[in-house]
């Protein structure tokens, strides 16, 4: 396996070892020992997730205030532009962002660590993403950051609107999303105009 730091060096980009031959391929998506060296600490998943978009979909940038969750992320089927962004006011990185091109045919993955806000656009027909979770989903304590916040500035690779849910649409800015004691808000502040214009799931 290959570990790559990021510009958030948290936040990893690992590339497993493929053996292939006339017959298919193999390698290890996953090893407790080595991801743990390379994270630098044991870490404990508790939940894996599965999820398939249509192309255009974006997703996030999601994050829970209480029950941080960190990921470690990537996709079996088509590919996708996935972004982290360190939402973390104490962070010397606050207010970066990566992103990294994952595909089935990459197979690269991302460790994106707890305390950070996470999201992706659907780059091919459909895409699967698949990821492992430190801390179980508390729909209770998640929130979002709009994904074309001005504070962020996330080069999406748009080439038509997004495909959003109304719940993403109508995420948090940053400052609202890390103001002191706002956190718990689900009252977002007006963003930058969503430029291009947005589709909602649902729409024709």
């Amino acid at each position: 396996m290959n570990v790559t730091p990021t510009a958030i060096p948290d936040v990893l980009l690992l590339e497993p070892k493929v053996f292939g031959d006339s017959r298919g391929f193999f390698f290890e998506s996953f090893n407790q020992r080595v991801f743990d060296a390379a994270a630098g600490a044991p870490v404990r998943f508790v939940q894996d997730n599965h999820s398939r978009s249509g192309r255009g979909v974006l997703r996030g940038l999601h994050f829970q205030t209480r029950h941080p969750q960190g990921k470690l992320v990537r996709v079996v089927a088509g590919g996708v532009f996935d972004v982290a962004a360190d939402i973390r006011p104490d962070s010397p990185t606050f207010g970066r962002w990566v992103g990294v091109e994952l595909t089935a045919d990459n197979r690269r993955q991302l460790w994106i660590p707890p305390g950070l806000a996470h999201g992706f656009l659907v780059l091919t027909e459909s895409a699967e993403f698949l990821y492992k979770t430190t801390d179980y989903y508390a729909p209770e304590h998640e929130r979002c950051i709009v994904w074309n916040d001005p504070g962020l500035g996330i080069e999406w690779p748009l080439a038509a609107a997004p495909v959003l849910s109304a719940k993403d649409a109508a995420g948090l800015s940053l400052a609202d999303a890390t103001r002191t004691g706002s956190s718990e808000s689900r009252t977002p502040s007006r963003v930058a105009d969503p430029s291009p214009a947005v589709r909602f799931l649902g729409d024709s």
